[in-house]
Order: structure tokens, then C-alpha cells, then sequence
């Protein structure tokens, strides 16, 4: 994308991405079809929209994949299938400001992974910033309790995106490395395919209809792999290029704010002051966690 780099600023790309997938649980919440199935689509069609890019810009760069870079694709497909199909049900048993914002725990995630897998060092404020986002997680899935039917709802819904956002970590892990040596298009082809390849199974395992849905689930199924899919996921590998991944991961947290807010507007959800402050409290140890660059390491 060497001549797209050149005309397209990385700031203004990561604005459009962060806008995009702030659209995603308004998709699924508007889709009535079942989550495994949104899930499926979403990345079918995203699949579908940058294969032909990857061919026609890139088509020496599938030859590329060690073996040990294909198997690692393979792995980053079945970590993100598995976040979507978590995430997307989340959004069936908990409230769009609490399923956004615990599924971007995703940097908390990755920061300890790197910790335990990759042996990079930890610091103090990293620590600090993972425990302060815990602390947020049980306050927004305690406080918001009521009767034992909805609170059980509330804590299967928060654990889903929890879930969702350990997935997301380990979709980074596995991915960190390959960037460097393969182009976006083919990267993310082969990662969105075997993603698409592990939903399709998930589908016909729970026995969902492939094809019997109407047109506006069509379009919103299209709606979530042109928004969230290509101006979103895609455009963020491709900022991660030009920019530093904390610079991205910081700007990543404005998406339960703008997923939020269109929840308020669009969907007339209005979350309680629980979820407000416990939210903000998660976002900040987050942002803690992303920024801690420079702190002491941990023994």
C-alpha cells in the first residue's frame, strides 16, 4: 500500500477506524439472525472484499508464507472467530456500554500474554493499569446487579466479552510477528478466511439456517463487513504500519464512547451510572496500560 501511504494520513485513517467500529454492536443489535450467523457473514464478506484486493496488488506475497507464518494466520483466525462469536453474544445478555467496554480489554490482555509467551517485560504501571480496569470490570458486573435472572444475564453477558477480549489479544499475539514480512491484504485474507472457515463450522454444528433470512439481514450482514470489517479492522492493520500500536490502542478506546453514545441515540439504551463510572474506570486502566512505556520493570 506503498502509494496509498503517501496520500492517506495515518491520524485521519485511525479517526475513520475507530467511527467504523463503533458502528458494530448497533449492527448486531439491529440483526435478529442468530449471533454465530452475524458472526459468519461479517467476516465471509469482509473476506470477500479484500481477496480481489490481494490478488490483484499483492498476488507474489501468498508464496511468502513460511510455513511457520501460515500456521500462525491459521491460529490468528481461529483466536479472532472466536471473539467475534463471544462478543457478538455478549450482546444478547448485556448492555452495548458494557459489552464494548469490556471486550476492549484487549491491550491488558495482549500485555500479559507478551509477559508469559513472548518474554517482554512488564512494568509497574502496567500492573497498576491492569488492576485498575479489574477493579472496573467487577464494580460494572456487581453493581448493576438486581434479581438473580437478570444479574445472571448480566455476568454470562460481561464474561462473553471478557472472552472476547482475551481472543482479541491472542488474534494480536499470533499476528505481531507476520506483519513485518507480509503485506496487509494477504495477511488479512488468510486470517479473515480461516476466521470465516472456523464460523462456517461453528454454524452448521448448532444447526443455524444458512440462507433463509431477508434482505435487511443481508444488508446488515454487508453493513458490518464494509463498516466495522474494512474501514474498521483493516484500516487499523494497516495504521499499525505507520504508527506506534500504543498510539492505536490508546485511540481504540474511544470506540465504547462512540458505540455508546450511538446506543443512546439509535437504540434508545441509556446505561445506568454503574456502568458509567465502573466504564470509565476500565477505559482508564486501559489507557494506563497502553501508555506504560517507559515505567520499571517488574521481577
Amino acid at each position: 500500500m506503498g502509494g496509498i501511504s503517501s496520500r492517506v494520513s495515518p491520524l485521519g485513517a485511525i479517526i475513520v477506524a475507530v467511527l467504523a467500529v463503533s458502528t458494530s454492536a448497533i449492527f448486531v443489535r439491529w440483526s435478529v439472525a442468530p449471533s454465530g450467523i452475524k458472526a459468519f457473514y461479517r467476516v465471509l464478506f469482509t473476506t470477500a472484499l479484500v481477496a480481489p484486493v490481494a490478488a490483484v496488488r499483492n498476488p507474489g506475497d501468498f508464496r511468502r508464507f513460511s510455513g511457520r507464518d501460515a500456521a500462525a494466520a491459521v491460529v490468528a483466525g481461529v483466536a479472532l472467530a472466536v471473539h467475534f462469536a463471544a462478543w457478538f453474544e455478549s450482546l444478547n445478555h448485556t448492555s452495548v456500554a458494557a459489552s464494548v467496554t469490556l471486550v476492549q480489554l484487549q491491550p491488558l490482555f495482549v500485555a500479559v500474554g507478551a509477559y508469559l509467551l513472548l518474554d517482554e517485560r512488564v512494568t509497574h504501571r502496567t500492573v497498576a493499569g491492569i488492576v485498575i480496569a479489574v477493579v472496573g470490570m467487577a464494580v460494572m458486573t456487581l453493581g448493576d446487579a438486581g434479581s438473580p435472572a437478570t444479574t445472571g444475564r448480566l455476568v454470562l453477558g460481561n464474561a462473553l466479552a471478557v472472552l472476547g477480549g482475551v481472543m482479541a489479544a491472542g488474534y494480536v499475539l499470533a499476528g505481531r510477528s507476520i506483519r513485518q514480512r507480509v503485506r496487509l491484504f494477504p495477511y488479512v485474507t488468510v486470517v479473515y478466511a480461516a476466521c470465516a472457515v472456523v464460523l462456517l463450522g461453528f454454524v452448521v454444528a448448532n444447526g443455524y439456517p444458512l440462507f433463509d433470512y431477508p434482505p435487511r439481514e443481508w444488508a446488515l450482514f454487508l453493513g458490518m463487513a464494509i463498516g466495522p470489517g474494512v474501514f474498521g479492522h483493516t484500516v487499523i492493520n494497516w495504521a499499525l504500519e505507520h504508527v506506534e500500536s500504543s498510539v492505536v490502542s490508546v485511540s481504540l478506546l474511544g470506540e465504547p464512547v462512540g458505540s455508546t453514545l450511538l446506543a443512546l441515540v439509535l437504540l434508545a439504551e441509556v446505561p445506568s451510572a454503574t456502568t458509567v463510572v465502573a466504564g470509565a474506570v476500565v477505559l482508564g486502566g486501559i489507557y494506563v496500560t497502553t501508555t506504560a512505556r517507559d515505567g520499571k520493570p517488574t521481577s
